[in-house]
């Protein structure tokens, strides 16, 4: 377990100490422009308590952001304010609304996606690479526009968040499906072959169990490529909920530890969800007799 956990905490330490390095540096100009204005000369340990302290820096220190994190939390939770709009668990719950359901119509357009482009030439040739150039239009591009079309329609700002959030996630799932349904080596389609076994028979016998694996791992990558299609999404809306609207409004009043605090919010939220993913893979593919 050491031998895992080490090398994590490792990389952590070194990006904590980065951090805390960039922000001195960034921080330290308007530092020693309030001494300058008021006649002062700083230390080298009064600096850089002055940049890890400030109220609007340029680059927030962790301790900051940890401390703007559980205000927003811990706080509120103990407050009984859980659900106020300055609580994060507010905003996390409504960016994660829109999450799960653009993740649920993302991998069910995925998996059928996969499923006709594997039993289909025509399919392959044609809807494959529309599927891969899907993804070279910037999602930050269309999202405004996507927004507008289902606004006019009077779709509910959730199911157009959803919409958008599939957009990006269904494509990891076509691809690791297509893999994984054509996993199959040619000797065990050909022992099929030999028990008559239909199309039909074939998918759910073979096809399906062996794209196990590689539906779990898009999987993953699909519900951290949806959290971000929302939190895009949020960026496009006129409205006060959700991680990314916390994102944008800091930024409107120059608030970085607020946009900085939602950020890691919005990563914890994507690493939460991905250890779910991967426990039911562990459980799943273990019942099926499979290494996870």
């Amino acid at each position: 377990m050491m031998r895992s956990v080490l090398p994590v905490l490792s990389v952590v330490a070194a990006i904590f100490a980065i951090w805390y390095v960039a922000s001195i540096g960034l921080n330290k100009p308007w530092a020693e422009d309030k001494a300058r204005r008021a006649g002062v000369e700083l230390s080298t340990s009064e600096l850089i308590l002055d940049t890890w302290s400030q109220k609007k820096p340029r680059l927030p220190a962790p301790h900051q952001v940890a401390a703007e994190l559980w205000n927003t939390t811990g706080a509120m939770v103990q407050q009984g304010r859980a659900l106020s709009k300055r609580s994060l668990i507010w905003h996390g719950w409504i960016t994660l609304s829109s999450t799960l359901l653009g993740f649920v119509f993302g991998t069910g357009l995925g998996i059928l996606l996969a499923i006709g482009i594997v039993h289909s030439r025509t399919m392959d040739m044609s809807v494959m690479p529309w599927v891969i150039a899907s993804q070279t239009v910037p999602i930050i591009a269309i999202a405004p526009m996507i927004v507008v079309v289902l606004a006019s329609l009077q779709v509910d700002d959730v199911v157009a968040k959803g919409v958008i959030s599939m957009y990006l996630s269904f494509f990891p799932v076509v691809v690791g499906m297509v893999k994984g349904l054509r996993s199959p080596g040619a000797m065990q389609m050909d022992q099929m072959k030999t028990w008559n076994a239909s199309r039909a028979q074939t998918f759910w016998a073979l096809r399906l169990p062996a794209s196990a694996p590689y539906l779990f791992a898009s999987l993953k990558v699909g519900i951290a490529a949806s959290l971000i299609g929302a939190v895009v999404a949020e960026l496009s809306l006129s409205q006060d909920g959700g991680l990314g609207a916390r994102m944008l409004g800091g930024s409107y009043y120059g608030q970085t530890i607020q946009i900085w605090s939602a950020l890691i919010a919005a990563a914890i939220l994507a690493a939460g969800l991905v250890a779910i993913i991967g426990l039911i893979q562990r459980i799943t593919l273990k019942r099926m007799g499979m290494a996870a």
